[in-house]
């Protein structure tokens, strides 16, 4: 994964011009045209656009670029509001990233949800497993946006503010489980796709997972080191108070709780440093200052 991270670094660096400036506005512009098509005809008439092994195999190669173009609901509502949030998300991208970073990371996933696809045809012998849609595509560029703008807020249900990395939190624990239980079923072919077509996602924030992890493991020592300071210090108060012979003793009187076991005794927590005071003195005592 870093070697990737960094190939890709390196050739995004060299050539800054590669890639296609607005790629999403053409992503969103094919997405409406091919939904007008649909609605002027059917849904089922644009299957020709959706990607298949068995009609690659036959020379319908367009295939490979036109499932792209394939929207994933049949509401024009859901298009509309679909086809915004993601040319927000991916313009916003193209921006902080440039159009080569932003094109190759568009492209690999386009590329890997292909190489998924074909794989899962060639390991169950069904070479008519469709694809159709962006979904695992866009999943990996909303997941992007969150890992450098997870504080950015929208508007649930046009009403409910929410910030985006818990739509993010919410999203991967759904695909986590979709993994899982098709894992479980014993159908893990179909975990190859949506796996594959989020590589390109983890490559690139390598570097994050890897600090993220190096912090982690900084933390653990750091609380390791901190238990066994607090085990130290308890242990040299412990052995103070068995060569002293008491526990608590009041700083007005000098009383202890050895000399008078019957008394209560507490710390004062508006005094400067840690400071006990019998019950007769904890409210009438002058409050120690730095």
């Amino acid at each position: 994964m870093k070697k990737l991270n960094e190939a890709v670094e390196r050739f995004c660096a060299r050539n800054p011009y590669f890639g296609i400036p607005n790629l999403m506005l053409y992503i969103v512009g094919g997405n409406i045209a091919v939904y007008l098509l649909a609605m002027f005809s059917s849904f089922g008439a644009i299957s020709f656009l959706s990607f298949n092994l068995d009609a690659l195999l036959h020379g319908e190669i367009w295939r490979l670029v036109t499932f792209l173009f394939v929207p994933s609901s049949t509401s024009a509502f859901s298009v509309l509001i679909t086809c915004y949030f993601y040319y927000w998300i991916g313009t916003t991208l193209e921006r902080e990233w440039g159009t080569a970073k932003f094109s190759v990371y568009y492209i690999s996933g386009v590329v890997l949800t292909l190489l998924g696809t074909v794989a899962v045809s060639l390991i169950s012998g069904n070479f008519h497993q469709t694809l159709a849609g962006t979904a695992y595509i866009n999943l990996a560029l909303f997941f992007a946006f969150a890992m450098l703008h997870g504080e950015a807020q929208v508007l649930l249900f046009f009403i409910i503010p929410i910030r985006i990395k818990y739509i993010a939190y919410l999203d991967a624990a759904l695909f986590a489980i979709e993994i899982i239980s098709c894992l479980a079923g014993g159908y893990w072919v179909g975990a190859i796709v949506p796996v594959m077509a989020l590589l390109n996602f983890f490559v690139f924030f390598y570097p994050s997972f890897e600090r993220y992890g190096e912090y982690k493991k900084y933390q653990h020592k750091a609380s390791k080191s901190d238990f066994r300071r607090q085990q130290e210090a308890a242990r040299r108060a412990q052995e103070q108070q068995r060569a002293q012979g008491y526990r608590h003793k009041c700083c007005v009187c000098g009383r202890t709780d050895a000399d008078s076991p019957d008394l209560q005794f507490r710390y004062c927590s508006k005094c400067a440093g840690y400071h006990c005071f019998c019950s007769d003195h904890i409210f009438s005592h002058v409050h120690f200052t730095e």
